[in-house]
Protein backbone atom coordinates (compact mmCIF):
# COMPACT_ATOMS: atom_id res chain seq x y z
CA UNK A 1 0.00 0.00 0.00
CA UNK A 2 1.07 3.76 -0.49
CA UNK A 3 0.08 6.97 0.00
CA UNK A 4 -0.96 9.43 -2.90
CA UNK A 5 -0.59 13.20 -1.66
CA UNK A 6 -2.97 15.05 -3.92
CA UNK A 7 -1.91 19.16 -4.23
CA UNK A 8 -3.96 22.30 -4.49
CA UNK A 9 -3.97 22.77 -8.19
CA UNK A 10 -2.58 25.88 -9.61
CA UNK A 11 -5.18 27.34 -11.14
CA UNK A 12 -3.18 30.28 -12.94
CA UNK A 13 -3.67 34.27 -12.99
CA UNK A 14 -1.11 34.55 -10.16
CA UNK A 15 -3.72 33.15 -7.90
CA UNK A 16 -2.02 32.20 -4.19
CA UNK A 17 -4.68 30.62 -2.55
CA UNK A 18 -8.25 29.40 -2.39
CA UNK A 19 -10.66 28.55 -0.62
CA UNK A 20 -12.61 25.03 0.42
CA UNK A 21 -16.06 25.46 -0.77
CA UNK A 22 -17.78 21.77 -0.41
CA UNK A 23 -16.14 18.44 -0.28
CA UNK A 24 -17.89 15.53 -1.65
CA UNK A 25 -15.57 12.82 0.48
CA UNK A 26 -14.52 11.83 3.65
CA UNK A 27 -11.87 10.24 5.57
CA UNK A 28 -12.63 6.42 4.78
CA UNK A 29 -14.19 6.73 1.36
CA UNK A 30 -12.82 5.00 -1.49
CA UNK A 31 -13.13 6.64 -4.92
CA UNK A 32 -12.42 6.38 -8.30
CA UNK A 33 -10.02 8.13 -10.71
CA UNK A 34 -12.11 11.86 -12.16
CA UNK A 35 -14.32 11.68 -9.30
CA UNK A 36 -14.61 15.32 -8.04
CA UNK A 37 -13.22 15.29 -4.69
CA UNK A 38 -14.09 19.02 -3.51
CA UNK A 39 -14.84 22.90 -4.53
CA UNK A 40 -12.52 25.45 -4.72
CA UNK A 41 -13.04 28.92 -4.89
CA UNK A 42 -10.86 31.82 -6.21
CA UNK A 43 -12.15 35.26 -6.41
CA UNK A 44 -14.29 35.13 -8.84
CA UNK A 45 -14.48 30.88 -9.97
CA UNK A 46 -15.28 28.18 -8.11
CA UNK A 47 -12.97 24.90 -9.88
CA UNK A 48 -14.05 21.56 -9.48
CA UNK A 49 -11.20 18.95 -8.34
CA UNK A 50 -11.10 15.63 -9.75
CA UNK A 51 -8.97 12.77 -8.16
CA UNK A 52 -6.31 11.90 -10.47
CA UNK A 53 -6.07 8.20 -9.07
CA UNK A 54 -8.25 5.59 -7.24
CA UNK A 55 -7.95 4.90 -3.39
CA UNK A 56 -9.20 5.08 0.40
CA UNK A 57 -9.52 9.11 1.70
CA UNK A 58 -7.04 9.39 4.50
CA UNK A 59 -7.01 12.68 5.40
CA UNK A 60 -8.50 16.29 4.14
CA UNK A 61 -6.55 19.38 3.86
CA UNK A 62 -8.74 21.57 5.71
CA UNK A 63 -12.56 21.87 6.78
CA UNK A 64 -15.05 23.72 4.22
CA UNK A 65 -14.25 27.82 4.49
CA UNK A 66 -10.62 27.22 5.04
CA UNK A 67 -7.71 29.06 2.67
CA UNK A 68 -4.98 26.92 1.72
CA UNK A 69 -1.78 27.69 -0.27
CA UNK A 70 -1.61 26.64 -4.33
CA UNK A 71 0.44 23.45 -3.55
CA UNK A 72 -0.55 22.30 -0.19
CA UNK A 73 -1.79 19.23 0.73
CA UNK A 74 -5.51 19.12 -0.34
CA UNK A 75 -6.36 15.09 -0.11
CA UNK A 76 -4.24 12.17 1.11
CA UNK A 77 -4.87 8.88 -0.62
CA UNK A 78 -3.82 5.29 0.47
CA UNK A 79 -2.94 3.45 -3.01
CA UNK A 80 -2.33 -0.03 -3.97
CA UNK A 81 0.74 1.50 -5.54
CA UNK A 82 3.98 2.81 -4.18
CA UNK A 83 4.03 6.43 -2.01
CA UNK A 84 3.77 9.67 -4.27
CA UNK A 85 2.99 13.12 -4.01
CA UNK A 86 1.13 14.87 -7.41
CA UNK A 87 3.79 16.26 -9.66
CA UNK A 88 3.32 20.22 -10.54
CA UNK A 89 2.68 19.16 -14.27
CA UNK A 90 -0.02 16.87 -12.58
CA UNK A 91 -1.14 19.26 -10.58
CA UNK A 92 -1.73 21.93 -13.70
CA UNK A 93 -3.32 19.06 -15.14
CA UNK A 94 -5.80 18.86 -12.45
CA UNK A 95 -6.48 22.32 -13.31
CA UNK A 96 -6.27 22.26 -16.33
CA UNK A 97 -10.32 22.57 -17.21
CA UNK A 98 -11.80 26.52 -17.48
CA UNK A 99 -12.54 27.59 -13.87
CA UNK A 100 -16.40 28.33 -13.68
CA UNK A 101 -18.29 31.21 -11.86
CA UNK A 102 -19.31 30.82 -8.53
CA UNK A 103 -22.54 29.67 -9.12
CA UNK A 104 -24.41 26.33 -9.68
CA UNK A 105 -22.49 23.70 -11.77
CA UNK A 106 -24.77 21.90 -13.88
CA UNK A 107 -22.89 18.43 -13.90
CA UNK A 108 -20.59 16.42 -11.73
CA UNK A 109 -18.82 13.18 -12.68
CA UNK A 110 -20.94 10.08 -12.56
CA UNK A 111 -17.90 8.16 -10.88
CA UNK A 112 -19.01 7.27 -7.22
CA UNK A 113 -17.81 5.64 -4.44
CA UNK A 114 -19.98 3.43 -1.85
CA UNK A 115 -20.35 6.92 0.24
CA UNK A 116 -21.75 8.59 -2.98
CA UNK A 117 -24.29 5.92 -4.32
CA UNK A 118 -27.46 8.01 -5.03
CA UNK A 119 -25.76 11.14 -4.65
CA UNK A 120 -28.69 13.67 -5.56
CA UNK A 121 -27.40 16.33 -8.20
CA UNK A 122 -27.24 19.57 -6.38
CA UNK A 123 -25.35 22.31 -7.02
CA UNK A 124 -22.85 24.02 -3.13
CA UNK A 125 -25.23 26.40 -2.87
CA UNK A 126 -28.26 24.00 -2.78
CA UNK A 127 -26.40 21.66 -0.52
CA UNK A 128 -25.97 24.43 2.36
CA UNK A 129 -29.18 25.61 1.98
CA UNK A 130 -30.53 22.09 2.66
CA UNK A 131 -28.15 21.82 5.55
CA UNK A 132 -29.10 25.34 7.10
CA UNK A 133 -32.80 23.98 6.64
CA UNK A 134 -31.91 20.30 8.36
CA UNK A 135 -33.20 18.70 5.10
CA UNK A 136 -31.87 15.14 3.63
CA UNK A 137 -31.30 15.64 0.11
CA UNK A 138 -32.03 12.25 -0.88
CA UNK A 139 -35.66 12.83 0.36
CA UNK A 140 -35.86 15.54 -1.95
CA UNK A 141 -37.51 15.53 -5.80
CA UNK A 142 -35.47 17.69 -8.37
CA UNK A 143 -36.99 19.45 -10.72
CA UNK A 144 -34.19 20.49 -12.26
CA UNK A 145 -32.60 19.28 -15.30
CA UNK A 146 -31.80 15.29 -14.82
CA UNK A 147 -33.60 14.90 -11.11
CA UNK A 148 -31.07 18.34 -10.07
CA UNK A 149 -32.25 19.94 -7.17
CA UNK A 150 -32.44 23.26 -7.41
CA UNK A 151 -33.55 25.66 -4.22
CA UNK A 152 -37.57 25.76 -4.99
CA UNK A 153 -37.66 22.53 -4.18
CA UNK A 154 -35.91 23.00 -1.10
CA UNK A 155 -38.73 25.34 0.03
CA UNK A 156 -41.65 22.99 -1.24
CA UNK A 157 -40.17 20.00 0.02
CA UNK A 158 -39.56 22.09 4.02
CA UNK A 159 -43.10 23.57 3.69
CA UNK A 160 -44.49 20.45 3.30
CA UNK A 161 -42.50 18.58 5.68
CA UNK A 162 -43.16 21.63 8.16
CA UNK A 163 -47.20 21.10 7.60
CA UNK A 164 -48.95 20.82 10.99
CA UNK A 165 -51.35 17.87 11.04
CA UNK A 166 -54.69 18.40 12.59
CA UNK A 167 -54.96 18.76 16.57
CA UNK A 168 -51.16 20.15 16.98
CA UNK A 169 -51.30 23.46 18.14
CA UNK A 170 -49.72 25.66 15.74
CA UNK A 171 -48.83 28.84 18.64
CA UNK A 172 -45.84 26.99 20.35
CA UNK A 173 -42.91 28.48 21.80
CA UNK A 174 -39.23 27.45 19.23
CA UNK A 175 -36.29 28.13 21.13
CA UNK A 176 -33.80 26.47 18.55
CA UNK A 177 -30.91 28.53 16.51
CA UNK A 178 -28.83 27.52 13.41
CA UNK A 179 -25.54 28.75 13.03
CA UNK A 180 -24.47 28.87 9.22
CA UNK A 181 -21.10 29.11 8.09
CA UNK A 182 -20.06 32.63 5.59
CA UNK A 183 -18.29 31.05 3.17
CA UNK A 184 -17.64 30.54 -0.42
CA UNK A 185 -19.24 33.11 -2.69
CA UNK A 186 -21.46 34.26 -0.09
CA UNK A 187 -18.24 34.87 1.61
CA UNK A 188 -16.72 36.34 -1.33
CA UNK A 189 -20.03 38.60 -1.58
CA UNK A 190 -19.45 39.61 1.93
CA UNK A 191 -15.86 40.99 1.74
CA UNK A 192 -16.55 43.09 -1.48
CA UNK A 193 -19.60 44.29 -0.12
CA UNK A 194 -17.48 45.74 2.73
CA UNK A 195 -14.61 47.25 0.75
CA UNK A 196 -18.02 48.83 -1.28
CA UNK A 197 -18.90 50.30 1.42
CA UNK A 198 -15.80 51.99 2.72
CA UNK A 199 -16.25 54.54 -0.20
CA UNK A 200 -18.50 57.44 -0.05
CA UNK A 201 -21.64 56.59 -1.71
CA UNK A 202 -24.44 58.92 -2.46
CA UNK A 203 -27.50 58.10 -4.00
CA UNK A 204 -29.82 60.26 -6.79
CA UNK A 205 -33.17 59.02 -6.88
CA UNK A 206 -35.69 60.52 -9.58
CA UNK A 207 -38.79 59.17 -10.77
CA UNK A 208 -39.28 58.92 -14.71
CA UNK A 209 -42.52 58.61 -16.67
CA UNK A 210 -42.08 55.88 -19.08
CA UNK A 211 -45.73 55.82 -20.36
CA UNK A 212 -44.31 56.32 -23.94
CA UNK A 213 -41.05 53.59 -23.70
CA UNK A 214 -43.70 51.32 -22.64
CA UNK A 215 -46.11 51.84 -25.08
CA UNK A 216 -43.36 51.46 -27.59
CA UNK A 217 -41.86 49.03 -26.02
CA UNK A 218 -45.31 46.55 -26.43
CA UNK A 219 -45.22 47.77 -30.31
CA UNK A 220 -41.98 46.41 -30.90
CA UNK A 221 -42.49 42.96 -29.12
CA UNK A 222 -46.26 42.81 -31.04
CA UNK A 223 -44.06 43.41 -34.49
CA UNK A 224 -40.92 41.78 -33.78
CA UNK A 225 -40.98 39.89 -30.76
CA UNK A 226 -40.89 36.68 -32.21
CA UNK A 227 -38.40 37.25 -34.53
CA UNK A 228 -35.89 38.76 -33.08
CA UNK A 229 -36.58 38.07 -29.05
CA UNK A 230 -38.59 40.62 -26.82
CA UNK A 231 -37.54 43.49 -25.37
CA UNK A 232 -37.73 44.42 -21.78
CA UNK A 233 -36.57 47.78 -20.04
CA UNK A 234 -32.82 46.98 -19.66
CA UNK A 235 -32.31 47.59 -23.13
CA UNK A 236 -33.73 50.79 -23.58
CA UNK A 237 -32.16 52.24 -20.60
CA UNK A 238 -28.91 50.32 -21.51
CA UNK A 239 -29.02 52.42 -24.90
CA UNK A 240 -29.84 55.95 -22.79
CA UNK A 241 -26.50 55.07 -20.57
CA UNK A 242 -24.35 54.53 -24.29
CA UNK A 243 -25.96 58.02 -25.57
CA UNK A 244 -25.14 59.65 -22.17
CA UNK A 245 -21.76 59.05 -21.82
CA UNK A 246 -19.90 61.47 -24.21
CA UNK A 247 -21.52 63.98 -22.32
CA UNK A 248 -20.38 62.38 -18.90
CA UNK A 249 -17.47 60.34 -19.40
CA UNK A 250 -17.15 60.06 -15.29
CA UNK A 251 -19.43 58.22 -14.93
CA UNK A 252 -18.32 55.30 -17.29
CA UNK A 253 -14.74 54.89 -15.21
CA UNK A 254 -12.58 52.49 -12.81
CA UNK A 255 -11.34 54.45 -9.72
CA UNK A 256 -8.01 52.64 -8.62
CA UNK A 257 -7.98 54.52 -5.08
CA UNK A 258 -4.63 52.82 -4.18
CA UNK A 259 -2.43 54.65 -7.49
CA UNK A 260 -5.12 57.33 -7.05
CA UNK A 261 -5.96 57.06 -11.20
CA UNK A 262 -9.55 57.11 -12.66
CA UNK A 263 -9.17 55.51 -16.21
CA UNK A 264 -12.17 56.57 -18.62
CA UNK A 265 -13.03 54.56 -20.75
CA UNK A 266 -14.79 55.00 -24.40
CA UNK A 267 -16.12 51.79 -24.51
CA UNK A 268 -19.19 51.24 -22.18
CA UNK A 269 -19.04 47.80 -20.81
CA UNK A 270 -22.44 47.58 -18.45
CA UNK A 271 -22.34 45.06 -15.62
CA UNK A 272 -26.25 43.56 -15.07
CA UNK A 273 -26.53 42.55 -11.89
CA UNK A 274 -28.21 38.74 -11.64
CA UNK A 275 -29.48 36.44 -8.64
CA UNK A 276 -28.06 33.08 -8.95
CA UNK A 277 -28.81 30.13 -6.65
CA UNK A 278 -24.85 30.84 -5.59
CA UNK A 279 -25.52 34.80 -4.96
CA UNK A 280 -25.01 37.93 -7.08
CA UNK A 281 -23.45 37.75 -9.82
CA UNK A 282 -22.48 40.72 -12.57
CA UNK A 283 -21.70 39.26 -15.95
CA UNK A 284 -21.13 41.96 -18.58
CA UNK A 285 -22.50 43.51 -21.55
CA UNK A 286 -18.76 44.63 -23.33
CA UNK A 287 -19.21 47.39 -26.19
CA UNK A 288 -22.95 48.34 -25.65
CA UNK A 289 -21.88 51.12 -27.75
CA UNK A 290 -22.12 49.24 -30.98
CA UNK A 291 -25.18 46.67 -29.95
CA UNK A 292 -28.69 47.91 -30.99
CA UNK A 293 -31.68 46.99 -28.26
CA UNK A 294 -31.86 43.37 -29.89
CA UNK A 295 -28.52 42.85 -29.84
CA UNK A 296 -28.04 43.99 -26.28
CA UNK A 297 -31.17 42.12 -25.06
CA UNK A 298 -30.25 38.68 -26.04
CA UNK A 299 -26.91 39.73 -24.65
CA UNK A 300 -28.52 39.77 -21.50
CA UNK A 301 -30.58 36.86 -21.42
CA UNK A 302 -27.25 34.97 -22.69
CA UNK A 303 -24.85 36.21 -19.72
CA UNK A 304 -27.53 35.82 -17.15
CA UNK A 305 -28.44 32.35 -18.01
CA UNK A 306 -24.58 31.30 -18.32
CA UNK A 307 -24.48 32.76 -14.89
CA UNK A 308 -26.99 30.81 -13.51
CA UNK A 309 -26.32 27.61 -14.69
CA UNK A 310 -22.28 28.07 -14.09
CA UNK A 311 -21.29 28.61 -17.54
CA UNK A 312 -20.16 31.94 -17.23
CA UNK A 313 -16.70 32.20 -17.93
CA UNK A 314 -14.26 34.91 -15.90
CA UNK A 315 -13.95 37.05 -18.71
CA UNK A 316 -17.54 37.67 -18.90
CA UNK A 317 -17.88 38.39 -14.82
CA UNK A 318 -15.13 40.96 -14.91
CA UNK A 319 -14.37 44.19 -16.42
CA UNK A 320 -17.56 46.17 -16.27
CA UNK A 321 -17.47 50.14 -16.11
CA UNK A 322 -20.67 51.03 -15.08
CA UNK A 323 -23.27 48.95 -13.76
CA UNK A 324 -27.10 48.31 -13.85
CA UNK A 325 -29.23 46.56 -11.27
CA UNK A 326 -32.70 45.42 -10.90
CA UNK A 327 -35.05 43.67 -8.90
CA UNK A 328 -37.51 42.99 -11.79
CA UNK A 329 -41.13 43.39 -10.25
CA UNK A 330 -39.82 43.20 -6.96
CA UNK A 331 -38.30 46.74 -7.47
CA UNK A 332 -39.85 48.93 -5.02
CA UNK A 333 -39.99 52.45 -5.07
CA UNK A 334 -36.92 53.34 -3.97
CA UNK A 335 -33.21 51.23 -3.65
CA UNK A 336 -29.87 52.38 -2.34
CA UNK A 337 -27.34 50.48 -4.67
CA UNK A 338 -24.29 49.51 -3.71
CA UNK A 339 -21.25 50.50 -6.31
CA UNK A 340 -19.66 47.65 -8.01
CA UNK A 341 -16.04 48.78 -7.36
CA UNK A 342 -13.87 49.41 -8.93
CA UNK A 343 -16.39 51.29 -10.86
CA UNK A 344 -17.69 54.77 -9.78
CA UNK A 345 -21.65 54.71 -10.93
CA UNK A 346 -24.42 52.14 -10.39
CA UNK A 347 -27.92 52.57 -11.94
CA UNK A 348 -30.95 50.99 -9.95
CA UNK A 349 -33.93 50.34 -11.95
CA UNK A 350 -37.11 49.99 -9.34
CA UNK A 351 -39.97 48.99 -10.21
CA UNK A 352 -42.97 50.29 -12.88
CA UNK A 353 -46.51 51.41 -11.57
CA UNK A 354 -49.35 53.61 -13.27
CA UNK A 355 -50.24 56.47 -10.81
CA UNK A 356 -52.06 59.37 -11.04
CA UNK A 357 -50.42 62.32 -12.24
CA UNK A 358 -51.42 66.13 -13.53
CA UNK A 359 -50.60 66.63 -17.04
CA UNK A 360 -52.10 69.99 -18.83
CA UNK A 361 -54.23 70.95 -15.70
CA UNK A 362 -55.59 67.17 -16.07
CA UNK A 363 -55.64 64.06 -14.02
CA UNK A 364 -54.47 61.38 -16.07
CA UNK A 365 -53.05 57.76 -15.04
CA UNK A 366 -49.13 57.46 -16.23
CA UNK A 367 -46.20 54.67 -15.69
CA UNK A 368 -43.88 55.59 -13.55
CA UNK A 369 -40.54 54.03 -12.53
CA UNK A 370 -38.09 55.75 -10.20
CA UNK A 371 -34.27 55.44 -10.90
CA UNK A 372 -32.23 55.05 -8.18
CA UNK A 373 -28.54 55.75 -8.45
CA UNK A 374 -25.52 55.72 -6.76
CA UNK A 375 -22.52 57.73 -6.70
CA UNK A 376 -18.27 57.25 -5.65
CA UNK A 377 -18.34 60.93 -3.89
CA UNK A 378 -14.46 61.33 -4.25
CA UNK A 379 -14.86 60.91 -8.19
CA UNK A 380 -18.09 62.36 -9.12
CA UNK A 381 -19.59 65.50 -7.95
CA UNK A 382 -23.69 65.79 -7.06
CA UNK A 383 -24.76 68.06 -9.60
CA UNK A 384 -22.74 66.14 -12.43
CA UNK A 385 -24.72 63.04 -11.06
CA UNK A 386 -27.97 65.09 -10.92
CA UNK A 387 -27.48 66.21 -14.66
CA UNK A 388 -26.47 62.63 -15.72
CA UNK A 389 -29.47 61.29 -14.18
CA UNK A 390 -31.70 63.81 -15.80
CA UNK A 391 -30.10 63.13 -19.10
CA UNK A 392 -30.45 59.38 -18.85
CA UNK A 393 -34.65 60.39 -17.94
CA UNK A 394 -35.10 62.63 -21.09
CA UNK A 395 -34.15 59.96 -23.08
CA UNK A 396 -36.59 57.45 -21.50
CA UNK A 397 -39.48 59.96 -21.36
CA UNK A 398 -39.18 60.50 -25.21
CA UNK A 399 -37.58 57.44 -26.56
CA UNK A 400 -37.21 58.36 -30.18
CA UNK A 401 -34.13 60.19 -29.20
CA UNK A 402 -32.95 56.99 -28.64
CA UNK A 403 -32.64 56.27 -32.13
CA UNK A 404 -31.46 59.91 -32.78
CA UNK A 405 -27.76 60.22 -33.35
Amino acid sequence: MGVHIVKVPDIGEGIAEVEVVEWYVQPGDTIKADQTVADLMTDKATVEVPSPISGRVVSLGGKAGDKLAVGAELIRLETDGAASAQSAPEAEKTAAAPPKPSAPTPTRSETVTPSAIDKPLASPSVRRHARELQIDLPRVRGSGPGGRIVHEDLVRHAQGAGAQPEGVPRYIERNDQHDVAVIGLRRQIALRMTQSLRIPHFTYVEEIDVTELEALRAQLNDEHGKARGRLTVLPFLMRAIVLAMPSFPQMNARFDDEKGIVTRYGAVHIGVAAQTEGGLMVPVVRHAESRDLWACAAEVTRLAEAARSGKATRDELSGSTITITSLGPLGGIVTTPVINIPEVAIVGVNRIVERPMIRSGAIVPRKMMNLSSSFDHRVVDGQQAAEFVQALRRYLECPALLFVD
